[in-house]
Order: structure tokens, then C-alpha cells, then sequence
């Protein structure tokens, strides 16, 4: 039961974020650019709730709670959702739906080529995230998901290409980043199950 209040708060939270800001789109809050600033704070949000979605196992390793685990999905359904968002909000606010434009700006900025990669890559995991298709690919599933790596790696060259000077940000993701890969490397992370298993089992000793 606990866990359901769980899933439905983190739900609400990464809808409120995105409501929260198109509501101050609306109001006019976001600067003489407003489109802009959307398209730019989806595309950071996607980056974002992917780290977080690739926190979750190693979470789930290193405190045993499968809460973590629980929300896993959901947090991966709602990383896609803000991508489709930028991508719409790209197309809306940047191109004006005019698509004869985006052959100019994929030469000017190819940036976007990388970024589309991204969301491709992103829409086969949202696609192939349900149940059947978990039983349908069998092995091939958990190979296919492991892409969430790459995609991450994209997510990261497609800021780096647009941020260049300030790199700050981009560090700091880009660490974490590293961080969640090194943790999920077969030695460390049995490691760390290892470890709290034995933590486990002293405390109920105790």
C-alpha cells in the first residue's frame, strides 16, 4: 500500500514540472523568449529524469528498499514524455512547423542530429517497456534497455555541443553519469549487494 502513495507522488511530481512551466509560458515569465527557454528546460528535464531513472537500481542495490525498482518504469514513461514535449516544442517554437527549415538548422546545427538519436533511441525503450514485450524478447530485452547508456551519452554530447563555454552543468551531469555506469559494472555492484546483505544480516543479529 506504502508503495503506492509512492508511485503516485512521483508522478505528480514530474507532472507538476512541466505544468508548472508552461504555466509561466503563459504568463509570460519566461524572459522575451518564452519558447525558447520551454524547449531548453524540457530538454534539461529529460536529461535529468533519466539520470534519475538510472539511479534507481543502483539505489535499490545499495539500500534493499524496492521502492526504487517500483517507480523505475514510470520515471523511464515519464523521461520520454518531457523528450516528446521538447521535441514538439522544438518544432512548434523554433521551426514553426516549417520543415523545410530543419534542413537548414540540421546543417548550422547538428547538435540536433544527436539529440534526434537520443529520442529514437529513447522511443525504443518506451515502446518495448510493457510486460509482453519483456516476454516476447526474452534475453534480448535487457540487452536492448542497456542502451539507456548510450542514449545517456547522446543526451550528454547533444548539452555539451550546446552549452561549449559553460561547463559547469554539463560536469556535473556528465559525472553522475559516470558515477551511475561505474556502479553498474558486475564486480562493484556485487559488491555493494554483498556488503548490504552482510549489513542486513548483523542488524538483524542485533
Amino acid at each position: 500500500m506504502r508503495l503506492i502513495y509512492w508511485r503516485v507522488s512521483v508522478f505528480i511530481a514530474a507532472a507538476v514540472v512541466p505544468a508548472y512551466w508552461l504555466y509561466q509560458a503563459w504568463i509570460f515569465a519566461l524572459g522575451p523568449d518564452p519558447g525558447k527557454v520551454l524547449v531548453d528546460r524540457l530538454g534539461l528535464g529529460t536529461l535529468v529524469l533519466l539520470l534519475i531513472t538510472l539511479a534507481m537500481t543502483p539505489l535499490q542495490r545499495t539500500t534493499g528498499w524496492p521502492g526504487w525498482i517500483a517507480v523505475r518504469r514510470q520515471l523511464g514513461l515519464w523521461c520520454f514524455t518531457y523528450v516528446s514535449l521538447h521535441m514538439l516544442g522544438y518544432g512548434f517554437f523554433i521551426l514553426g512547423f516549417d520543415w523545410a527549415q530543419l534542413g537548414v538548422e540540421l546543417v548550422k546545427r547538428p547538435y540536433i542530429i544527436v539529440g534526434a538519436l537520443g529520442f529514437l533511441g529513447l522511443l525504443s525503450l518506451a515502446v518495448t517497456s510493457n510486460r509482453y514485450s519483456q516476454r516476447r524478447l526474452g534475453v534480448r530485452w535487457k540487452k536492448l534497455h542497456r542502451l539507456s547508456y548510450l542514449i545517456l551519452g547522446l543526451g550528454l554530447l547533444h548539452m555539451l555541443w550546446i552549452v561549449r563555454a559553460d561547463l559547469k552543468e554539463w560536469a556535473l551531469y556528465a559525472t553522475i553519469g559516470v558515477l551511475l555506469l561505474v556502479l553498474r559494472i558486475p564486480v562493484i555492484a556485487g559488491r555493494i549487494q554483498r556488503r548490504r546483505v552482510k549489513s542486513s544480516n548483523v542488524a538483524t543479529k542485533v
